[in-house]
């Protein structure tokens, strides 16, 4: 039976009549991790019911990766010792989950009469049978620890210990921490033989509370600086932002600053300056495109994949993406300065590196003629079918969000996301006025800033290639989305799996070039709005873009009338669409 995936939140899939929660493991454990995807029965055939639980399922997973991540990251760079204060609180961990254990044993029931068959609800612990094995064991633990012994028991479970969920520690093979620890581990187990033989004569002995983040790193010295360490307030400050976030923003916001805590530390807030900012720096500059996939860094840790790749002379990433990473891991500092007192200046302030183009050229405009080639190509006047749109042939795809799409960018100024994410009730007639209200209003949907949400007037072109009629079909079908066809990609974003569909058209054509792309469209707009006359502000108020000064406030004040005046007003000249007209169905 196939998995199919459902539209509400990236990680929910169905299987029959039963939803899942399904995830691909993030790369930079995949090669660690014990799992190839998370995978899971949500234990519901309800749509909503699953909704709900898959958000918390998806939590919990997630607390599961940086799990591995600490577990990693303490592998990779072991303790040479461990301090006493650390030792005793392990030891007082490891008689607090014996007493826990025995507690639940008691809570299940120990009869003194024989138990049931195996398998059967009356099979439990028989009562001198338990007090035995703990006297017995008592005793063994009692003769090695007088005598300064430690059978192999003891130490697999002073290796266990170490990586138990909150512990997350990794101790030097050779260190002279693991005798004293092992020691430790005796004499927290005698001391829990004593209290379980004190509850067998009906003594209340509760089972003591043990916290286990302190032991995650060694102890701070004073000079340090005290507080939490960094690993914990980034989960915290993912934790937190979790909710607003889609699934790969969250990703890699915290593998960035894993690798942040890679390449400077692990230390409490105080501890970190402006040299640890340009160590991690120094690292990204050093590091190739998608290093992770790189068959020569494959398993390497970020520290090390950039020195490699420094030796093996591997084309570095672009100064854009060492920004964007700059920018991920500047922003927990931002967060942090708004939570702590004790937060140093942000380390990675000002570090961002020059770059020689400015945004708006990092994109260009299509040509008169790469626009015409496109709206030529066999996905708009007849292909052979959806799967093969590169070849001609009859169909016209005008039920298709890969018919559409362009079409609605090109006159709206839209980002590819917020034209592939718009339902069908954002499409309607306000004031006499025919829109497309973009905004973030769905649990699939995301808008770059608070600025995006806007209505645009449907531009009379899309009125006469048939774009409302679409809309309308798809409102007699039952869909939610304008463009039901086009799925959402495992990171949460519909864009991610039409954006190389429409590179592949690019390149099918001839004219994909460095400096183009979908975003190019958007950029086409704005050029065509200031050859047709209208004003910054009304673009901007049209395209939900960002300015500074007055002009950011996204057109707050222009009406539908202005706003519907200027699309009228807007045109491409030279580009010819009529060829579209006839095939309307």
């Amino acid at each position: 039976m196939s998995t199919v995936k459902v539209t509400g939140h990236p990680r929910l899939y169905r299987r029959g009549a039963r939803y899942y929660h399904r995830a691909a493991i993030p790369q930079d454990i995949q090669d660690s991790y014990p799992k190839a995807e998370e995978t899971f029965s949500l234990n519901t055939a309800n749509y909503h019911e699953a909704l709900r639980l898959v958000r918390k399922a998806a939590v919990e997973v997630d607390r599961k990766f940086d799990k591995h991540r600490r577990w990693v990251s303490a592998q990779a760079k072991p303790l040479d010792k461990l301090t006493e204060e650390q030792i005793d609180h392990l030891a007082s961990l490891y008689h607090a989950s014996l007493l826990d254990e025995d507690e639940d044993i008691r809570t299940e029931g120990i009869f003194e009469e024989e138990p049931g068959e195996p398998g059967t609800d009356w099979e439990r612990w028989d009562f001198d049978e338990y007090a035995e094995d703990i006297e017995d064991s008592l005793t063994h633990t009692r003769h090695l620890y007088a005598r300064g012994k430690a059978d192999a028991f003891f130490k697999d479970e002073a290796e266990d210990l170490l990586s138990w969920d909150g512990v997350e520690l990794a101790l030097s093979p050779d260190s002279p921490s693991w005798r004293p620890l092992v020691r430790a581990i005796q004499a927290a187990y005698i001391r829990a033989g004593k209290d379980q033989q004190a509850r067998n004569e009906g003594e209340v002995v509760p089972t003591p509370t043990v916290a286990k983040e302190t032991l995650q790193r060694p102890q701070s010295s004073p000079s340090d600086g005290q507080g939490p360490l960094l690993s914990v307030l980034a989960e915290d400050w993912i934790a937190e932002k979790f909710a607003s976030w889609a699934t790969k923003t969250t990703n890699d916001h915290r593998t960035t600053i894993h690798n942040f805590i890679n390449v400077a530390g692990d230390k409490p807030l105080a501890a970190y300056s402006k040299a640890d900012g340009r160590a991690f720096k120094s690292t990204l500059l050093k590091l190739p495109s998608n290093w992770t996939k790189q068959v020569e860094l494959k398993g390497l840790s970020v520290d090390r994949a950039a020195e490699r790749a420094n030796e093996l002379g591997m084309a570095p990433m672009s100064a854009k993406n060492v920004n964007k990473l700059i920018g991920y891991a500047a922003a927990f500092w931002n967060w942090a300065a708004k939570q702590y007192d004790e937060c140093p200046p942000n380390p990675l302030n000002g570090l961002k590196v020059t770059l020689k183009k400015r945004a708006r050229e990092e994109r260009d405009p299509f040509t008169l003629s790469e626009l015409q080639a496109i709206f030529q190509a066999p996905v708009f006047t007849g292909c052979k079918s959806l799967h093969f749109w590169k070849q001609p042939g009859s169909l016209v795809p005008k039920n298709s969000g890969m018919y559409w799409a362009p079409l609605v960018a090109l006159f709206t100024g839209a980002r590819m996301g917020e034209v592939l994410q718009l339902y069908v009730s954002d499409v309607k007639q306000t004031d006499g006025i025919d829109i497309i209200d973009i905004n973030g209003d769905g649990d699939d949907k995301k808008l770059k800033n608070s600025g995006s949400r806007r209505q645009t007037p449907v531009h009379p072109e899309l009125k006469r290639l048939g774009f409302l009629e679409h809309v309308q079909k798809m409102r007699q079908q039952g869909s939610k989305r304008v463009f039901p066809d086009m799925p959402m990609g495992s990171d949460g974003y519909y864009s991610s799996v039409y954006s190389k569909r429409f590179i592949s058209l690019l390149v099918n054509l001839k004219i994909k070039r460095k400096e183009n792309a979908f975003h190019s469209l958007r950029h086409n707009f704005e050029d065509a709005c200031r050859n047709s006359g209208i004003s910054k502000d009304v673009m901007n108020a049209l395209q939900g873009h960002s300015e500074v000064g007055m002009s950011g406030r996204y057109g707050a004040g222009y009406s539908l009338d202005v706003l519907y005046e200027a699309m009228c007003q807007l045109e491409y000249k030279g580009l010819d669409l009529s060829h579209l007209y006839s095939h309307q169905h």
